[in-house]
């Protein structure tokens, strides 16, 4: 594949812009079961869907991210560990030569689990906890949330398990806790990992009540420019730039080019915070697998085609933040080759106040919440037992409410 050059020297950010022949960072969610309720979980996760890809599926998917040369998959959900078979697909990947990233709440991070975690060379963990306090991270993530992830980093760190990952999605509320995320890291040798909040999954019911001000997102952009690459971002901030200097990694988004998702029943998104079906590129399940859904879906060459840049394209900063993140726009009803949402420059708030009421948002899709009474709504509070067996068919055995 060549790519445009300027002076005789490629520039990356044009050969990823036309896609690579495998994704560099391939999100799978293996399950939507969770036993958390977190207000702003980007895949609307907590039942199980019946159609989940088999243990010989997930190996045979496996076999292909092997010929692919994927270098390492980031495993999600749900909580990916209530499945019974994880443990195992996560040695069959290690084992064929696939690196795993995976996120968890660190409900089922036992002292034997931290032990096995850290004598694996191809396996990093990321530990979700969106509050440097208790009362920050619960009224996100549920009643009892933080002191499960703290504890179960504190026995990764026991355990010898060094670089694991901290990972905070950065809301209003916690934005100020920065520096005590830092410090938390450095204590446990973990290192910190920051995310954008995307008005995806439930995220889309909180995003307005939850996502930086304009003020907070300037002191967020000179304060990662202050730590550099030591915290990381997954280029999620590149719509930040417009600031000024560009922030560490490719700022651009990567979808269809250098990422996508595989979600539990093997349905291929272009990116993982776009689940709905006008961004399903195919499945898995049918002829060809996933190597043919990333090669020759018609949605994957449309968003590798040149960007003409939109309303973005007469902006001065546009080859800073390249018209930020899709998943934002569409999901807060602007049009894609519009604005960002949280632009800098306030475009963004503009395109919202004039949006059409005849046409709403879309709405993420599917919803995998478990169904409650409105009066019931509130996240879960759980309290961390023994895990059972029948974990397996239920993510909610072995857990108690909390009193």
């Amino acid at each position: 594949m060549s790519a445009p050059s300027v002076g005789g020297a490629t520039r990356l950010v044009d050969l990823f812009e036309a896609g690579l022949d495998a994704p560099i960072c391939l999100t799978w969610e293996l399950t939507y079961a969770c036993n958390l309720a977190c207000v702003h979980c980007l895949s609307s996760s907590g039942r199980r869907d019946p159609r989940e890809l088999t243990t010989a599926e997930c190996q045979a998917l496996i076999d292909e991210f092997e010929r692919m040369q994927i270098f390492y998959v980031n495993i999600g959900g749900g909580e990916p560990t209530v499945r019974s078979d994880f443990f195992d697909l996560v040695s069959y990947a290690t084992e064929h030569h696939v690196g795993v990233k995976f996120s968890t709440n660190g409900s089922r991070l036992t002292t034997a689990v931290a032990e096995r975690l850290a004598a694996s060379d191809y396996v990093d963990v990321q530990v979700s906890l969106d509050g440097a306090t208790p009362e920050v991270n619960d009224a996100i993530r549920g009643t009892g949330s933080y002191a499960m992830a703290v504890g179960a980093m504190e026995r990764l760190a026991e355990a010898g398990m060094e670089g694991f990952k901290l990972s905070v999605v950065v809301t209003r509320h916690n934005i100020d806790q920065l520096d005590a995320y830092v410090a938390m890291a450095d204590h446990l040798g973990a290192q910190l990992r920051l995310t954008r909040l995307r008005p995806s999954g439930r995220g889309a019911d909180v995003w307005e009540e939850l996502h930086p001000l304009p003020h907070q997102q300037e002191r967020l952009y000179h304060w990662l420019l202050d730590h550099g690459e030591s915290v990381l971002t997954g280029d999620s901030f590149f719509h930040l730039a417009a600031f000024g200097d560009p922030l560490p990694g490719l700022n651009l988004c990567g979808a269809g080019r250098v990422v996508c998702l595989v979600d539990p029943i093997g349905d291929v998104y272009a990116c993982p915070f776009a689940i709905h079906e006008q961004f399903r590129a195919g499945n898995v399940r049918r002829p060809g697998g996933f190597a043919a859904v990333w090669r020759d879906a018609p949605l994957f060459a449309e968003l590798r085609a040149p960007s003409t840049g939109g309303a973005c394209r007469s902006c001065g900063h546009f080859d800073a933040c390249r018209g930020g993140c899709m998943a934002a726009k569409f999901f807060t009803g602007l049009p894609l080759d519009g604005p960002d949402p949280e632009c800098v420059l306030g475009h963004g708030l503009d395109a919202l106040e004039h949006r059409s009421a005849d046409q709403p948002a879309p709405r993420p899709m599917p919803d995998h919440s478990r169904r409650l009474r409105r009066a019931d709504s509130a996240p879960v509070p759980v309290v961390l037992g023994r895990p059972a067996r029948s974990c397996d068919e239920h993510p909610l055995t072995g857990f108690a409410p909390a009193p």
